[in-house]
């Protein structure tokens, strides 16, 4: 676990956190595979290479948005309308849904599930806010559904994050929790920056590296307790 402190420009000090939201890709389970999978399938009909390197940058963004990146790698930016471009985002989604259709409990990732049933014995308020249109699928698909008080999907919001109205809705879907006694989970370094442009406490869970803007860094939830990483973010000095 890496940690480091930082000033914000917020008063005032916030001594309780009450909130945890938590996205849905690369946090609780690996889609990642899935989606890059459907990605590379179109990359490879249109007739380019997409590698994992190029998926990288589609951490996080929206479908349409992935789509643009994906046409700027096989250099076919404007060549399409946008009648093809929603064909090709459908298809690409239509393959996605017959991959994670498949998925079973088993693929929650390690520490997810004792992680959750800590914050839940502390009490916390738990939300889910991930971009995916495919959420409700997924949760089913993992039988996840009975650990998170809301939901906040890519059918339900219009902007995309680093925007923060994906974790301001959960916030208040949960009851109106104030910004400020929110963490967010996030893997993604746009999901960092939509919890730092909410006021909320950042977790980033992956490569310190890449999310070294985040309050704390994790590399996974295997063994690591809430109660330990609470205290260290609400040593952070905002």
């Amino acid at each position: 676990m890496t940690f480091r402190r930082r000033m914000r420009n917020m008063e005032p000090q916030i001594t309780l956190i009450e909130a945890a939201l938590f996205d849905l890709d690369g946090v609780i389970v690996d889609t990642a595979r899935y989606h890059y999978a459907a990605w590379r399938r179109l990359a490879e009909e249109l007739g380019f290479r997409f590698t994992e390197h190029d998926n990288e940058r589609l951490k996080g963004v929206s479908r349409m948005q992935s789509l643009e990146i994906l046409l700027e790698v096989g250099g076919l930016v404007g060549r399409f309308s946008a009648a093809e471009k929603e064909r090709m985002a459908e298809r690409k989604n239509r393959w996605y849904v017959e991959y994670i259709s498949q998925m079973t409990p088993r693929e929650i990732l390690p520490g997810v599930l004792p992680f959750l049933a800590e914050l839940r014995k502390d009490g916390m308020r738990i939300a889910l806010g991930s971009a995916s249109k495919n959420t409700g699928l997924i949760l089913e698909r993992l039988q996840l559904g009975r650990w998170f008080d809301a939901v906040v999907d890519g059918t339900m919001v219009v902007r995309t994050k680093p925007d923060p109205e994906v974790f301001i809705t959960c916030a208040e879907r949960l009851g109106g929790v104030p910004p400020q006694q929110c963490v967010v989970f996030e893997d993604a370094v746009a999901g960092v920056e939509a919890a730092q442009a909410a006021q909320m406490y950042s977790v980033g869970v992956g490569d310190s590296r890449l999310l070294c803007e985040a309050d704390c860094v994790i590399t996974g939830f295997l063994g690591v307790r809430w109660r330990d990483l609470k205290m260290k973010l609400l040593a952070v000095k905002r």
